[in-house]
């Protein structure tokens, strides 16, 4: 039932409101990994960032997009939880680990070794509309243990003012979105890192945006 109505969701609603509210325009769309494992990493200005990105994949694999996001969000009441679980098909990031023994990527380690699709913000969280903030080192941690996953970096422009942080009413606006290449892990921590924020630099380039000052 809840693959039915996750279907329904996406298939649908969202999918309207990506046609009619927000005019997407994309670049590079016959980059996207058209199987799992695979990590999409994008900058974050919008909680419509996830449901844009889960929109731009063939609905046969809806079932293998897993968003990562912050569990003392989305978890913080029953029908969020619900609806972030098995709607959005979120998995839950547990960034204090204070009161958890488990690893905060090891959920993600085993949907990757699944066979899913990951979506990651590195910046954490929602920034300002259309501004990025430094990249935390999750990513790279991930990309560690999973040397062989492709990271497919992702620019999107835009989102940020169709639903800024705070805000609940959607204002029409055109939003472009780019992907990369994908890139591996490196070997080193610091050259991996110097390499993903200089992908998001040349993709907001691709949509003449111009660089972000990093």
């Amino acid at each position: 039932m809840n693959q039915l109505l996750r279907l329904l969701f996406f298939g649908t609603i969202v999918r309207l409101v990506v046609l009619v509210v927000i005019g997407l325009r994309i670049t590079g769309q016959t980059r996207l990994p058209r199987s799992g494992p695979a990590i999409i990493c994008a900058n974050h200005n919008s909680h419509l960032d996830t449901l844009v990105l889960m929109t731009i994949f063939p609905l046969r694999l809806l079932a293998k997009l897993r968003p990562v996001a912050a569990a003392e969000y989305f978890l913080k009441n029953r029908i969020l939880a619900w609806f972030a679980l098995h709607i959005i098909g979120i998995i839950p990031l547990q960034r204090d680990r204070s009161s958890h023994t488990e690893h905060p990527l090891a959920k993600c380690s085993e949907a990757l070794e699944r066979g899913e699709i990951l979506i990651i913000y590195p910046e954490g969280s929602r920034g300002e509309p259309e501004s990025l903030a430094s990249f935390h080192s999750g990513i790279a941690h991930l990309a560690k243990r999973h040397p062989n996953v492709p990271i497919y970096p992702v620019f999107i422009y835009g989102l940020g003012k169709v639903l800024p942080k705070g805000e609940k009413i959607l204002v029409p606006f055109f939003c472009d979105l780019a992907i990369g290449e994908p890139i591996v892990w490196s070997g080193s921590k610091q050259v991996f890192m110097d390499l993903l924020h200089l992908k998001m630099q040349e993709l907001s380039v691709v949509l003449n945006w111009g660089y972000y000052d990093l």
